[in-house]
């Protein structure tokens, strides 16, 4: 069975001020999910799902669906402040969504097969496709607990513009995930690549360290882990009476890492992630798309 490709398209930029995953950053106007579905088609996955808001459902399907559906089979999700386990009501006064995680639960109706998450506003390169999609389509039939992760070296994902957010990693010999924390605030500082901790202190880590772009691979099972997790995180009073807090994919994997219910391997790949973080970053992505264009590696026309 082939991979499904899940795409997180729910949130809108907040740095960047708007609706990001529409913007036409390529040389013919293709957007970044453009060239995410492109590669992740070519690398044998076999249908594509996307979490969006239900607001916007009109204009993503006359925008966005249209297009890809005569290449492949898609399938539109929701997610909402309200789509919590029974028990449970959003505070009135919360708006901001629940996390990656929260988005990713969305998909359980409809994904009943290995499939990769990735953002759809971050280009992850060709071979972050091939290695993730290899990886799916070659575990057995019925498999569970057995997650992947592409993993990146921090220095090839910063933005010149500001602080990104990062899963900082860290692996075992066996190339397995020992843990994963998200890092909301990483930039590079006095020519070391440094994030900001619990304690409001920059910790230096290696330019070579492992990171997550958000880009995982599961077996399906992992939707009824998280939908029994999200209880306990609902259940925590911070959590609730925090406006902002999130449910984390990272939260999640390192929950089941380090409990033994699964591994994540995390898969090496030559890629090199780029994105537009903050609007000053577009001009470099459109100028590293132009150039891919200029060498071949994408046809003038991909949908």
């Amino acid at each position: 069975m082939k991979p499904t490709l899940f795409l997180l398209a729910a949130g809108m930029g907040s740095r960047y001020g708007g609706l990001k995953q529409l913007d036409g950053v390529g040389p013919h106007g293709e957007t970044i999910m453009d060239y995410s579905i492109y590669d992740a088609i070519n690398a044998g996955f076999g249908k594509l799902v996307f979490v969006i808001r239900k607001d916007f459902e009109e204009d993503f399907r006359r925008i966005v669906l249209s297009k890809y559906e005569g290449h492949i089979p898609c399938e539109l999700v929701f997610q909402a402040l309200d789509a919590l386990p029974e028990g449970f009501t959003c505070p009135a006064d919360r708006t901001k969504p629940w996390g990656t995680n929260h988005a990713v639960m969305m998909g359980k109706s409809v994904i009943n097969e290995p499939f990769a998450v990735i953002n759809c506003d971050d280009f992850y390169d060709r071979d972050a496709f091939k290695v993730m999609g290899k990886f799916l389509s070659e575990l057995p039939e019925g498999s569970t607990g057995k997650y992947a992760m592409v993993g990146f070296r921090v220095d090839n994902t910063l933005s010149e513009s500001g602080t990104v957010s990062r899963g900082v990693c860290e692996n075992d010999e066996n190339h397995h995930l020992k843990s994963v924390v998200e890092r909301t605030k990483i930039q590079r500082m006095d020519g070391q690549v440094k994030y900001l901790d619990e304690n409001e202190e920059w910790v230096a880590i290696p330019d070579t360290t492992p990171v997550s772009m958000n880009f995982w691979g599961f077996t399906p099972d992992y939707f009824a882990h998280s939908d029994e997790f999200f209880k306990n995180f609902l259940s925590d009073p911070k959590n609730m009476e925090n406006l902002k807090s999130e449910f984390f994919i990272p939260l999640m994997v390192d929950k089941l890492i380090n409990d033994g219910t699964a591994t994540c391997e995390v898969l090496d790949t030559t890629s090199k992630w780029f994105g537009v973080t903050y609007p000053e970053d577009r001009p470099d992505v459109v100028a590293k798309l132009q150039k891919l264009a200029d060498d071949g590696i994408y046809p003038e026309k991909m949908f």
